[in-house]
């Protein structure tokens, strides 16, 4: 299963505000285009959330819905498809104080479902995670995308 893991550094800013920034799903599509739309179910019992997501991709649109369990003691948010485009997809959101600011790690996991062509179309969905996932941290945090392998050798 194809895997996606991205580090930013967001200087000055603390791990709590970085993941109160990053847990408010709604304001995605505020920084940018390719989420297009982000809707959130009230809490349920156990303090997750689910959320449906409209995503652009390769021209189309992707849609699912996930089940979202966050840790603020950790600062830390997972979550899991419920439904949709994808045959699966999980992952996790981690914020870690690191030189005076904020190491984010954004970890996914996906399957398209298509085996016949996964090839093809998983270095496609890689790359285009990767970009979302820097559009995000940069407009959300103002977040500097690092390499993985410098920021992981950092921490």
């Amino acid at each position: 299963m194809p895997h996606v893991v991205v580090h930013a550094l967001a200087d000055g800013l603390a791990p709590a505000d970085a993941y109160r920034r990053i847990t408010d799903f709604r304001r995605y599509p505020d920084y940018t285009e390719t989420v297009r739309e982000v809707r959130v179910d009230p809490p349920l019992p156990d303090g997750t959330v689910v959320s449906d997501w409209t995503v652009v991709f390769r021209g189309g649109l992707m849609r699912w819905r996930e089940r979202d369990s966050f840790a603020p003691d950790s600062h830390t948010v997972t979550f899991e498809q419920l439904s949709g485009d994808f045959q699966s997809f999980e992952g996790s959101w981690r914020c870690e104080e690191r030189d005076g600011g904020t190491l984010v790690v954004f970890a996914a996991a996906f399957d398209l479902g298509i085996p016949s062509l996964a090839e093809i179309l998983d270095p496609v969905a890689e790359s285009t995670l990767r970009t979302l996932i820097a559009q995000i941290v940069t407009g959300l945090l103002g977040a500097e995308v690092t390499d993985d392998r410098a920021a992981a050798a950092r921490g």
